[in-house]
């Protein structure tokens, strides 16, 4: 595809993700991983010839569709990463909360993932204001940072507590342009890994949960014991929970606690989306080693919460998915 190919629609959300988001420039070494899942070869084509129209050096990569979130990419594509300017990985499962990435990002590479990204949720999510949100997603990961624990409250049955003391938040803002600098495009959220053990009480996650499709139906509720996921129940329950038993008992472990600031992103059954969603709350359970925890696993799966209210240390921040700073 030649940029002159790229559809008319999809022109400002490149510029946004090449430009603004990552900086690239004339002579960066720019790799571009993409697989065979459905749909993804169009977008990851579409940013290789914007990147070949800045004068980027570009490869894409395709790669096999990996079982999970979080699996490693091939030797091949690990050892090309680590010798990138940037790397963009438009795939179907993700490559954030791998070894891969990680070690990318430590040799200096700026990484983006996005991760089950179409055209639509491109066009739309890219049209933020991504300086609104940057001062917004800072504003919470300070507060978060400062925290010692976290309640989460929701009408839909969710009551359940973090220990997040010591936990440096990230904030997802779409600014990737420093070396070894890590983002999710779309952007917009802050999250952290809360203390591994802490973690009690009952999830109603009524959003979307990775990666069954669709927003849920009915919520799939799970009980947290020790900062480990215990029981499934809802329909769905025992679906997600067969998707991580391969894994062993550490994809159960609590991962992330995120919070959504991209006012652009909507409620659409894809977690990428809907966990930028303002206002809502996503968790995760699995692997949380590339972003400041201990447990290392090939799974992350995340789930999001809507209208949540949100405590931290008794200050509220969120009511009922109302951003209150």
């Amino acid at each position: 595809m030649t940029l002159a190919e790229v559809p008319s629609s999809l022109h400002d959300a490149i510029h946004t993700v090449l430009i603004d988001c990552l900086s690239i420039k004339e002579h960066d070494d720019v790799l571009i991983v993409t697989d065979t899942g459905s749909g993804r070869r169009r977008v990851a084509e579409a940013l290789a010839a914007g990147a070949r129209r800045l004068g980027a050096e570009t490869m894409l990569a395709e790669i096999s569709e990996r079982e999970s979130d979080g699996a490693e990419p091939p030797a091949a594509i690990a050892a090309a990463m680590l010798t990138s300017d940037v790397v963009i990985a438009s795939t179907t499962k993700s490559l954030s909360h791998t070894r891969a990435r990680k070690q990318a990002n430590d040799g200096g590479a700026r990484v983006a993932t996005m991760p089950g990204v179409t055209e639509e949720i491109l066009v739309r999510t890219m049209g933020a204001d991504y300086g609104v949100i940057k001062r917004r997603t800072a504003a919470l990961a300070e507060i978060l940072t400062r925290g010692s624990e976290v309640r989460v409250t929701s009408e839909g049955g969710t009551d359940v507590s973090f220990g997040i003391r010591g936990r440096g938040a990230v904030s997802d803002d779409g600014d990737i342009r420093e070396p070894g600098a890590f983002g999710n495009l779309p952007a917009g959220e802050v999250y952290l890994a809360p203390l591994e053990g802490s973690t009690n009480g009952r999830i109603a996650f009524d959003g979307a949960v990775d990666p069954i499709p669709g927003i849920l139906d009915e919520p799939i509720i799970v009980e947290v014991e020790g900062g480990f996921a215990e029981r499934f129940s809802g329909p769905k329950g025992a679906d997600w929970r067969a998707i991580m038993e391969p894994h062993g008992k550490e994809a159960f472990n609590v991962a992330e606690l995120g919070i959504g600031t991209n006012e652009k992103a909507r409620l659409t059954g894809n977690v990428i989306e809907d966990e930028k969603v303002m206002g809502t709350i996503h968790i995760a359970f699995g692997d949380n080693h590339t972003f400041g925890g201990t447990v290392e696993v090939a799974s992350h799966l995340d789930g999001v919460v809507t209208f949540p209210t949100v405590q931290i240390d008794g200050r509220k921040i969120l009511d009922r998915g109302r951003v209150l700073i």
